[in-house]
């Protein structure tokens, strides 16, 4: 496996939502998030992650998000580029272009729908990797995507790819990195070895969840479980609705998005669930 700086992929990195003005993408209020995150203390940040709702965003919207946020974040911290797709083409294309324009990793989920057999995945996985100089985390979310990863799978792809960092377990060494994706489990993970967090709940309060992990990082248990419960009801609150459809309308409801748009079929919250969001955004403190 290819040498990490120590502190690359460890930490927050929150998956950036998609701001829309009517149908269109809002260029001007990402490059804001952007800025949102480094000035609160993320670690890195993510783009066009599941919270971005990237299958309902063109290829050519996909790549100019990349490139708005590496403008944005000008070096400031590392932008990691979720570039998978159901299609290998596209999945191709779109992490050729993340490398070539800077980005500091992909992240490739597994290719949605057409539930591949294992030794496919291997292959799929190895072609990317052998296309890019870059490190790249492997994205598995069967819940979304219908596609399960086999440790055996991980242990091949290990061994055809090098460039893969995407999972830590003792079968593969504590040089891999593990990046929790379930909010209400960040805490335990990291306490067990977890390098980071890629979670939805940093686009509402990126400071806190940073320092859960420096708590962790530091040795601090006792402050990072303070940390894991105030963050608690907001973490369930992300899932009482599909992702992204909570996050946005808190987002709005914070300032942090002129509007609460989506893209069919995603639909903005119902009226029951805003009012229990708003609830959830005053007992956190963040209205």
């Amino acid at each position: 496996m290819i040498a990490l700086p120590a502190q690359f992929l460890r930490g927050s990195y929150p998956p950036l939502v998609t701001p829309f003005r009517g149908d269109r993408v809002d260029c001007d209020a990402y490059a804001s998030l952007v800025d949102f995150q480094v000035r609160e203390g993320s670690h890195g940040i993510v783009v066009n992650g599941t919270t971005a709702e990237p299958s309902l965003l063109s290829v050519a919207e996909r790549k100019r998000l990349c490139e708005v946020a590496l403008q944005a974040a000008a070096r400031r911290l590392p932008v990691v580029v979720a570039t998978g797709s159901q299609s290998h083409a596209e999945t191709v294309e779109l992490t050729e272009h993340a490398a070539a324009v800077g980005a500091d990793a992909p992240l490739v989920v597994t290719p949605y729908y057409v539930r591949p057999p294992q030794r496919g995945l291997v292959e799929y996985f190895a072609d990317l990797a052998r296309r890019s100089p870059l490190p790249f985390l492997l994205y598995h979310i069967p819940g979304r995507a219908a596609v399960s990863v086999t440790l055996d799978t991980l242990s091949a792809l290990a061994e055809r790819a090098p460039t893969f960092v995407g999972f830590k377990h003792a079968r593969f060494g504590s040089e891999l990195r593990v990046m929790a994706g379930l909010e209400e489990l960040s805490f335990p993970m990291l306490a067990l070895g977890a390098a980071g967090l890629i979670n939805a709940v940093g686009n509402l309060a990126p400071r806190k969840v940073a320092a859960l992990y420096r708590a962790v990082a530091e040795g601090k248990l006792a402050e990072a479980r303070r940390l894991h419960f105030d963050l608690f009801e907001l973490n369930r609150a992300v899932f009482l609705d599909t992702n992204p459809i909570p996050i946005k309308y808190m987002m709005k409801r914070m300032g942090l998005l002129a509007e609460n748009a989506h893209r069919l079929p995603m639909m903005p919250a119902a009226p029951e669930l805003a009012s229990r969001l708003d609830g959830v955004l005053e007992r956190a403190g963040l209205l």
